[in-house]
């Protein structure tokens, strides 16, 4: 059955917009009844419209016939929707479904997908990255900027904007309908402003001020690792999981939570800040602004780096990035089997575990997916591990799988939440 998500309130702090959670359409939807009979004719047919949108999204392009019969209006009811939705620059004719059955039966409607742009922006320590979407989340033009987090962070503002106008004047487009950005840190709920926690780059909360006064777009903000999760939900591992754990492991760790298909966040923007997390075997307990101590230094990529070592393994690079963790952990992976290799790759997954155990015993999700540059690095041989320590310490059967999506979920997220939000505006003409 498919289920629209809800209009998204308005930011009252910035003009901005919060994400709510992702639509998700079946692949076949079930037959849907017309709108209620005691709706106004004018909300009836904003339903139905609505209907009609999700159903091409997922479905593709659909003859009339085809979308009176998965919506259940009349044929006079769909021809309305057609002719309404074409006049809007929504809908229009992409083709005929073959040469036996030529004429106004056989005409394939799609959705118009240039009718808006958007983007999706990923703001790291060391980089960020841009990616310009039709408005079915079709890429047009993507590109990545290298940042140094020692620059000044009015120069690192001012290259992150550029690259967003290359990409987007790239792309030969306006400007965007709806833009999504994925950073580090703590969303506030009340503002949708950032919050930084512990050593986060503070460039990282300006760039979305300028962008939020300069753009006279809609600008949402949401923690990365919510993003991946989305994109693991919506394109990746996590596709037959209505609930489930994504556990981060990158420069920094963190965890995004799934409950019943919907991305939970917690009263502060929190959920899933687990480098936080007071853990056994390091020297003194995390802080309030300051995850040393915590998950953090046993799973990071300088932690990560560092353990390799311990094994013997060359670790290339600035361990302080979350490159040379997970070099380190693919060419362990490709050598499984072998001594010190095999030895690094579990402790590391005994360390790994540690974390997991934690949320699992607290929300039982039925699976955690392995995400950031170092969980998806280690792939099925880290996956195995983590899932083989885990049954030895919670009792809860807990899968573990390898993210898929690759080393742009966050930009993906990103795509599918700003898609999102346009989609919502989009596809709900005012009643």
């Amino acid at each position: 059955m498919a289920r629209v998500s809800p209009r998204l309130p308005a930011d009252s702090g910035s003009g901005a917009l919060r994400p709510g959670p992702a639509p998700r359409v079946s692949a076949r939807p079930a037959a849907a009844a017309p709108a209620a009979a005691s709706a106004s004719p004018s909300t009836a047919r904003a339903i139905n419209d609505r209907l009609a949108l999700r159903l091409l999204q997922s479905e593709g392009p659909l003859t009339a016939g085809q979308l009176k019969k998965l919506t259940g209006l009349s044929r006079p009811s769909v021809a309305d929707l057609v002719e309404r939705l074409g006049a809007a620059g929504l809908v229009a004719v992409v083709g005929e479904t073959g040469a036996e059955r030529r004429g106004p039966n056989a005409r394939l409607y799609g959705i118009v997908a240039d009718r808006a742009h958007l983007a999706g922006i990923d703001v790291r320590t060391h980089r960020v990255s841009v990616a310009v979407a039709d408005l079915l989340g079709r890429t047009v033009a993507e590109d990545t900027l290298p940042v140094d987090p020692a620059d000044e962070p009015g120069r690192t503002v001012d290259a992150a904007s550029g690259l967003l106008e290359r990409t987007v004047a790239r792309a030969g487009v306006g400007t965007p309908h709806t833009l999504a950005v994925g950073a580090p840190g703590l969303v506030d709920p009340a503002t949708g402003r950032l919050q930084h926690t512990g050593s986060l780059p503070h460039w990282h909360g300006e760039f979305v001020t300028r962008l939020r006064g300069t753009l006279g777009a809609p600008v949402l903000l949401e923690n990365e690792v919510n993003l991946a999760a989305l994109a693991e939900q919506r394109l990746g591992a996590a596709r037959d999981r209505d609930t489930f754990v994504l556990l981060w492991l990158g420069h920094g760790v963190g965890a995004a939570v799934i409950l019943d298909g919907a991305l939970r966040r917690g009263a502060s923007g929190g959920t899933g800040e687990i480098g936080f997390l007071p853990v056994p075997g390091t020297a003194d307990p995390p802080t309030a602004t300051d995850c040393d101590g915590g998950f953090f230094s046993l799973a990071g990529s300088a932690a990560v780096c560092a353990l390799a070592r311990e094994h013997g393994l060359a670790v290339p690079g600035d361990a302080g990035d979350a490159a040379p963790a997970a070099e380190a952990v693919v060419r362990a992976a490709a050598a499984d089997g072998a001594g010190r290799a095999d030895g690094f790759l579990d402790a590391l997954a005994a360390r790994v575990a540690v974390g997991a155990a934690a949320v699992c015993a607290v929300l039982d999700p039925g699976c955690v997916v392995l995400g950031g540059e170092t969980g998806r690095a280690g792939g099925d041989a880290l996956a195995a591990r983590v899932r083989g320590s885990l049954a030895g310490m919670i009792p809860l059967r807990t899968e573990v799988r390898a993210g898929s999506v690759g080393g742009g979920a966050v930009l993906r997220g990103a795509v599918l939440t700003a898609m999102d939000a346009a989609q919502d505006v989009l596809f709900s003409p005012p009643v």
